[in-house]
């Protein structure tokens, strides 16, 4: 049966079936092929989008505005200050409106319930850039590079996501590998692990598509012989500034290093999703090492530096799994 996503909303894979993530991946392959050869591809000429911007993002951001523009589309861009929604309007009533203006409306922020509160009376897709509980168009981005760098043949690969494992790029990566039949584990301290209820329902999933789903703290035994080590900053945005004592820590152990690169599989790669605080060239990055002396977090510079460090491929495909979702969701 041909997939048909045309007005569907974008808002966790846990709502796609494999066989549509598939599609929307091969979507990505062929916008990128369009986008390296120079073919224009402007197919939703005369459809305009908004972007809803609570936390900022420069991937995020870029990606859906390149990405509308290649296809033809007109954008705009709403930065945290510059809409009501939330304060004098409510997110239902911004939805009714901007589903009048446009075609589509792309989200980034901190609840869940908020992208869902859109889709639900918006009356065009929405798409999800990123909630608190999950963020869907950068998994595309992460299968896509896994594939790319797998001859695209992923089943029973296994991906390794070390550190703070409750967060949401790993609840994503944990639905799509299961949806995608990639072994999954999650290697962090026992108290930063994705919800139960949540590795339950993966693990079924898992279990139809020939693979696994796994939480350890032990480090060895999540790294060796695995095919992709993925890892994220520590702290995300919004969270308060008392957690990064703590949270460096109980992490500290689960920094990604060229040890750890060395337990995997040898055509191993890195993966983040970027920014990623390998070294003190940011203002974040050279306070915790004034205040807590680590200079490298989540990952070594040795490691995101090195041949196995995948992670602007990785960025740049934001934008075209991006595209892919636009366009299958406004065209079909």
């Amino acid at each position: 049966m041909p997939i048909n996503l045309s007005g569907r909303p974008f808002l966790r894979l846990l709502d796609f079936s494999t066989e549509e993530i598939e599609y929307l991946l091969k979507l990505s392959k062929n916008f990128k092929d369009l986008k390296r050869t120079g073919t224009p591809h402007r197919y939703l000429e005369g459809k305009n989008i908004v972007l809803l911007f609570q936390k900022t993002s420069t991937r995020t951001r870029c990606a859906f505005e390149v990405g509308a523009m290649d296809l033809g589309m007109g954008v705009t861009y709403l930065d945290p200050g510059s809409s009501q929604m939330g304060k004098k309007e409510s997110i239902e009533d911004t939805a009714r409106v901007l589903g009048r203006f446009y075609d589509g409306i792309e989200f980034r922020g901190f609840a869940q319930t908020d992208v869902e509160d859109l889709a639900a009376n918006a009356g065009v897709p929405v798409w999800n850039g990123l909630t608190t509980e999950w963020h869907p168009t950068q998994m595309l981005a992460d299968i896509l590079t896994v594939q790319e760098n797998f001859n695209y043949d992923i089943k029973g690969k296994t991906l390794v996501f070390m550190g703070d494992a409750a967060n949401n790029v790993a609840r994503s990566l944990m639905v799509v590998c299961s949806k995608l039949g990639m072994n999954f584990v999650a290697c962090g301290p026992k108290e930063n692990m994705p919800d139960a209820e949540l590795v339950e329902t993966c693990t079924a999933i898992a279990a139809e598509n020939g693979c696994t789903v796994k939480c350890t703290d032990d480090v060895a035994e999540a790294c060796t012989g695995a095919h992709v080590i993925y890892t994220d900053v520590w702290v995300s945005m919004g969270e308060p500034d008392e957690v990064w004592a703590e949270r460096i820590k109980h992490l500290e152990k689960f920094r990604v290093t060229k040890e750890v690169m060395a337990m995997a599989d040898p055509e191993a790669i890195f993966l983040h999703c970027l920014p990623a605080f390998h070294d003190t060239n940011t203002t974040i990055g050279a306070d915790i090492a004034e205040r807590f002396g680590v200079t490298e977090m989540e990952v070594e510079d040795e490691v995101f530096e090195s041949k196995a460090s995948k992670v602007f491929d990785e960025a740049e495909n934001r934008m075209h799994t991006i595209k892919a979702v636009m366009y299958a969701t406004l065209c079909g």
